[in-house]
């Protein structure tokens, strides 16, 4: 299976997933660090693939969404945004509303 084909699968079976350097226990970056808190203050599990082990998902999910940059978060298949906008959504209510929103449904 591809890179490619993997993130459509992950993306799909995950409500709640996000691609991190490292994993929520042990973030190996700050954005992804903050992000993570960020999820873990909304209250629901989340998938996540740390993409220093994978280096093709590394390699290949910046085209996916045409994102370049790490942590990135997808809420049913579609891409939130990475650390700033989490952020900024978890600030203003939005992520946790959409979040229980996505896991209700």
């Amino acid at each position: 299976m591809s890179a490619l084909d993997r993130i459509k699968k992950q993306v799909t079976e995950n409500t709640i997933m996000l691609y991190m350097k490292g994993t929520p226990e042990m973030p190996m970056c700050g954005f992804s660090s903050r992000t993570v808190e960020a999820l873990k203050q909304c209250g629901k599990e989340f998938g996540y693939c740390n993409v220093i082990l994978d280096q093709e998902v590394m390699r290949d999910l910046p085209s996916f969404k045409d994102w370049p940059t790490f942590p990135q978060l997808y809420i049913k298949g579609e891409l939130i945004g990475g650390c700033d906008i989490t952020l900024e959504l978890f600030e203003s209510g939005e992520l946790k509303k959409l979040i229980d929103e996505a896991a209700a449904a």
